[in-house]
């Protein structure tokens, strides 16, 4: 099941139409889902192509396929997770993104702010509520799963912060978001962020280039 949302169309270079499109499946619970996405739109922009959103629950998504986060994953493997911080620093530097910053309330149950996404693309403000709350995340260290900060996080931006906590409660938005989930396990997904250009997956930050080198195919 597709969800429901329609995209959000990043349109570059003089381009009139979309003639493709960028499936983006994320969690904000993911710093790398926010390195990429601050990367993604311009590839997109490049080819003339659309992003459209999927938000996923990763919980759910490592259910379903038995993964792990990697501090968990690979927390017996020597060097490992020092090698994973040393290629995040090198992609912050690489792309300019210093604002970046580890939540110090992480982990973040993030069911709240995964409805709220749903909520915010039915309303139409989906990316304004996604850039908005990835900044709140991965930048201004907040407590996103509180609903008193999740409130007034949307209102600093200019959404109404009371009528998107009143939508996560709506039975379609929870329904969606799952359904959402379960669509991403069955193409294939296991982790965050993962795109898909066609029946093309791709996993995880690294892979932005061949995500790009897709699209150039046209």
């Amino acid at each position: 099941m597709r969800s429901t949302c329609g995209p959000i169309l990043k349109l570059g270079r003089g381009r009139d139409l979309v003639t493709q499109s960028v499936d983006f499946i994320f969690d904000f619970g993911s710093p790398n889902a926010y390195l990429a996405w601050k990367v993604l739109p311009d590839i997109a922009a490049r080819h003339g192509a659309a992003v459209t959103l999927l938000p996923c629950l990763l919980g759910g998504i490592f259910k379903a396929t038995g993964n792990q986060a990697p501090g968990v994953a690979f927390s017996g493997v020597k060097g490992k997770l020092d090698y994973e911080m040393l290629e995040m620093r090198r992609f912050i530097e690489a792309h300019g993104l210093a604002a970046f910053r580890f939540n110090p309330h992480f982990p973040i149950n993030t069911l709240l702010l995964m409805r709220g996404q749903i909520a915010a693309q039915r309303m139409g403000v989906g990316e304004a509520y996604l850039e908005t709350m990835l900044k709140g995340m991965w930048e201004d260290g907040l407590k996103l799963d509180d609903p008193a900060v999740f409130v007034a996080t949307a209102n600093g931006a200019g959404l109404d912060g009371a009528a998107l906590l009143a939508a996560t409660g709506d039975p379609e938005v929870k329904g969606e978001l799952v359904a959402n989930t379960e669509a991403a396990v069955a193409r294939g997904a296991f982790g965050i962020p993962t795109f898909f250009v066609g029946s093309e997956m791709f996993f995880g930050k690294e892979r932005l280039g061949q995500v790009e080198a897709e699209l150039a195919k046209g």
